[in-house]
């Protein structure tokens, strides 16, 4: 037998496989990838337990005794308790650490996979039991990022071209459904007004984000029109030879820098250019920064055993996102859906609809026996707009749940279960819900009543802000619920 020429033909056949020009793409996707997902355990870790932990808004073990997840979870076959919340997001705090010191890609080309699937697993536990608190859309991009960059492998191995070919196909859903999903949504965005609206009216503003929205109307036109020419135009190039497919992923970079500057979304933002960064090529890389290496030193060829893997995960990730490529193309497009129990292949956009004016909810509270009487303070989120002489803060990639959540009340109904319960917990001054405020007016004392207000916000303009330094002006004040009082009663009531 002569295995020698045999093995030496497989190896030749398979050099199509073998992407050496992109070590560096592999490092800014596994490293990048594992960082947000340290963030998210750790955004769980500070926050799950007074969302939907055992005595959270929307307990898990509610769930979990009622209709269930919404998909796999470990805690269906171990059960639900806070302390094996506490252990799945320190678990996923410690493997996050080692891919982002490089541990796992010094192993075995499976070591990088390893961990990247416990980490998607151990996520996908926690988002199918989050309920409305993990709805988002950069949950289900974060799931399938994991999933997608572990099969790039470890250094004894080139980055697989296939890996990185489903790389850019996962940026171009999260782009070019973005730009559609807004071409075909509101007309704001056709006739290139949107961006007279968006910065003011955005969920969670940031610190430049009043000056963004007080720049003049042509520059929001032109801020309309680059982000159809990004996300409608721009995304087809990243398929396109080097160095134009760089070139597009640098589109991608800016477009999503501007965004971090004027908003907070998130870990969107950053893994959108940590993808984008998995386009750029080593050469090119070098040209910006010389002191990197014009292209890698090729790996060792790759063992069969883990080209089958690799062919595997392509096929599977080509064959679940199938729906979302036609998705992509219906003229009735879903925005940020997933297709299976998995959450891999899914569909991305937002902001398909621009909201006109801001509305925020406001809850105050009272020591006074007396509801009727004066003595009502506010209670301070740490990243929605209250106190009008507050400059937004930045947040992002560190995601607020509750500030979100409190975003959407006014889009829909302030009559969710989630935030009556978060009205008593604040009557019961419970301590793990009033750490995810910013202000406790009270100081850990129990208020004899609260109550909830609505206003309009608008950013203070730049005369209100020389005389009296306002960040935004608020109008419009409605009373939308109670007062509710510690045994439910009051002068109010729901509204």
């Amino acid at each position: 037998m002569h295995p020698g020429p045999a093995r030496g033909n497989y190896h030749g056949a398979m050099e199509w496989l073998a992407a050496n020009d992109y070590v560096a793409a592999r490092e800014i996707l596994q490293r990048g990838v594992a960082l947000i997902y340290l963030i998210a355990f750790s955004s769980t870790l500070n926050q799950f337990r007074a969302l939907a932990g055992e005595h959270g808004l929307l307990p898990v073990p509610e769930l979990l005794a009622g209709r269930g997840p919404r998909g796999p979870t470990l805690f269906s076959r171990i059960g639900y308790s806070d302390n094996k919340l506490v252990a799945v997001c320190a678990a996923g705090i410690v493997i996050s650490a080692t891919v982002i010191a490089g541990l796992p890609q010094a192993g075995p080309p499976w070591g990088p996979l390893a961990a990247f699937l416990a980490l998607w697993g151990l996520y996908l536990s926690v988002v199918n039991v989050g309920q409305v608190f993990y709805g988002f859309g950069w949950e289900m991009l974060l799931l399938e990022a994991g999933f997608t960059v572990g099969l790039l492998g470890s250094y004894r191995v080139a980055p697989p071209a296939a890996i990185l070919a489903l790389n850019v196909w996962l940026l171009f859903r999260l782009e070019f459904g973005a730009g559609m999903i807004k071409w075909r949504g509101d007309p704001a965005w056709r006739n290139l007004t949107a961006l007279y609206y968006h910065h003011q009216t955005q969920p969670m503003p940031g610190p430049f984000s009043r000056n963004a929205h007080l720049a003049p109307k042509w520059w929001h036109r032109i801020e309309a029109a680059g982000n159809h020419v990004a996300q409608l135009l721009v995304p087809f190039l990243l398929f396109a030879p080097q160095p134009v497919a760089s070139i597009a992923a640098g589109v991608v970079i800016a477009t999503q820098l501007w965004l971090v500057a004027t908003g907070n979304f998130a870990w969107l933002n950053a893994l959108t250019i940590i993808l984008a960064g998995g386009r750029l090529s080593d050469p090119v890389l070098h040209r910006l920064l010389p002191r990197l290496p014009a292209t890698g030193v090729p790996a060792p060829a790759a063992p069969p055993w883990w080209d089958a893997v690799v062919l595997a995960g392509t096929l599977l990730l080509v064959v679940a996102s199938l729906p979302a490529l036609r998705n992509l193309f219906s003229a009735h497009q879903l925005m940020n859906a997933s297709f299976n129990r998995w959450q891999l292949g899914n569909a991305y956009g937002a902001f398909g609809t621009v909201t006109r004016e801001r509305i925020e909810i406001v809850i105050e509270g009272t020591l006074k026996a007396d509801p009727d009487a004066a003595g009502w303070i506010e209670y301070g989120f740490k990243g929605k707009p209250g106190d009008v002489f507050r400059r937004p803060r930045q947040f992002a990639p560190y995601h607020l749940r509750l500030d979100w959540m409190m975003w959407f009340l006014p889009l829909g109904s302030v009559h969710q279960r989630w935030f009556h319960r978060l009205l008593v917990r604040l009557l019961e001054a419970d301590a793990p819900t009033l750490d995810l405020l910013d202000h406790d007016p009270f100081a850990g004392a129990r208020p004899r009543f609260v109550r909830v207000l609505s206003y309009r916000y608008r950013f203070a303009g730049k005369a209100r802000h020389r005389r009296d330094g306002a960040i935004w002006v608020r109008d419009r004040r409605r009373l939308v619920i109670g007062p509710v009082g510690r045994d439910g009663g009051g002068s109010g009531g729901p509204r």
